[in-house]
């Protein structure tokens, strides 16, 4: 990372006038003490895991919701919740939400050596919480997708310090709870990291299977909620789904075309994603962007496939932001997130059901954006250092590649 004056990454990394945070207390304040006021069981996508882990401790299986689509880990993981009053609730939950969204967004930096004293700290998150509508409706719904925005920074911030064993353990407890990040899976199958990719099986498989056998019906998951999931959910829950597969049949392509082609794309990520990793290029762009292209793959084809799930990838992508080639330097990565900005009224779009529209397109422009950083590596041009690894200090006593 260049951190001379002339580049914007040198001002984006230097320490931010403290008014800065006074204005992103405030943003994520409001937002947090908004949810808490309107939503009173603490959002409507974490009451049903609430009231999956009430039906349990009533005898009954959390599974005759087929809404409640998570694994067995996650009905005890909620009990806590389950015990405790709605009016701490609605306080504890978007609390506990915006917290995992700060701790993944420091993640992010730290996993791009950025120091959480910068301007881009500051700004960047402000930009996420005032300027990205999903990160509001995460919040609001409660979505146990916060933590997977937690772990996932935070896992390669473990594997880019060589602790792969660690960043397993910590991607399998949160795939212990909801299977987002499973993707992930083959980012240690890249790596060669076969210990790592052990412990990040072998945990929520244990998990589940213990968690499975106090259940009534210790294969509800996959015997209810699994073909759920196949058969594209019930026409309520579509509305909502961004991927490929869901909305291209609502324009009209038949179910079988959108399919084939959503799959398509998603090879075809996977594809860029392996080549990008394969590129060996020093610094944390590496990591990054490789996760970043498996992830949004996925979304391309998985059901459900919603916008909350953008979360889980843009942080990562925009703490990246300082160094040079990087997917948040191309105007695409930020056309992407003209769909995104709260409080614009789209024509024809501007029914909550209709918003899966706008999703999808961020959804592509972002997985095909990213996709591009598959390419040859760009040559060294004139004036550029001669040594990739050369290494540059910044504020705080702390390390970024020059590269």
């Amino acid at each position: 990372m260049s951190t001379g004056k002339g580049d914007i990454s040198g001002w984006l990394v230097r320490r931010s006038p403290w008014p800065s945070w006074l204005g992103l207390v405030a943003v994520l304040g409001a937002l947090t003490g908004h949810v808490a006021r309107a939503t009173p069981d603490g959002g409507m996508d974490n009451a049903i895991v609430v009231r999956a882990a009430r039906a349990w401790l009533e005898g009954r299986s959390p599974y005759d919701d087929p809404h409640f689509l998570y694994l067995p880990g996650a009905v005890l993981a909620a009990v806590p919740q389950a015990l405790l009053p709605p009016e701490v609730l609605r306080v504890l939950v978007p609390a506990f939400v915006t917290a995992c969204l700060v701790g993944g967004w420091g993640c992010a930096l730290r996993l791009h050596r950025v120091p959480l004293d910068s301007r881009l700290a500051v700004l960047g998150l402000t930009a996420l919480a005032a300027g990205f509508a999903p990160f509001g409706h995460l919040v609001r719904l409660g979505n146990w997708t916060a933590t997977a925005v937690l772990a996932l920074p935070l896992g390669l911030l473990l594997a880019s310090r060589g602790r792969w064993t660690a960043a397993g353990a910590v991607l399998g407890t949160v795939l212990a709870l909801k299977p987002l990040l499973a993707p992930l899976a083959l980012l240690f199958l890249f790596a060669g990291r076969w210990k790592a990719l052990a412990v990040m099986a072998a945990v929520p498989a244990l998990a589940s299977g213990a968690s499975a056998l106090l259940l009534p019906d210790p294969a509800g998951f996959l015997t209810r909620t699994l073909p759920f999931l196949l058969h594209g959910q019930d026409a309520f829950v579509r509305l909502y789904e961004a991927s490929l597969g869901a909305v291209l049949p609502r324009l009209g392509v038949p179910e079988l075309a959108a399919r084939t082609f959503a799959s398509a794309a998603c090879v075809a990520g996977l594809v860029a994603a392996y080549r990008r990793w394969g590129r060996a290029d020093p610094g944390p762009l590496r990591l990054s962007e490789t996760a970043a292209g498996l992830m949004l793959s996925v979304f391309l084809v998985s059901r459900p496939s919603y916008d909350h799930y953008l979360l889980v990838v843009v942080p990562l992508l925009l703490a990246g932001l300082p160094y040079p080639g990087s997917v948040a330097r191309g105007p695409w990565f930020w056309l992407a997130m003209v769909p995104q900005l709260p409080g614009l009224t789209w024509p024809y779009l501007e029914t909550v059901q209709r918003r899966a529209f706008r999703d999808a397109v961020t959804l592509g422009v972002l997985a095909v954006t990213v996709a591009r950083r598959c390419g040859p590596r760009p040559p060294v041009g004139p004036g550029a250092p001669a040594d990739a690894d050369r290494q540059a200090a910044v504020p705080g006593g702390d390390h970024i590649y020059t590269g």
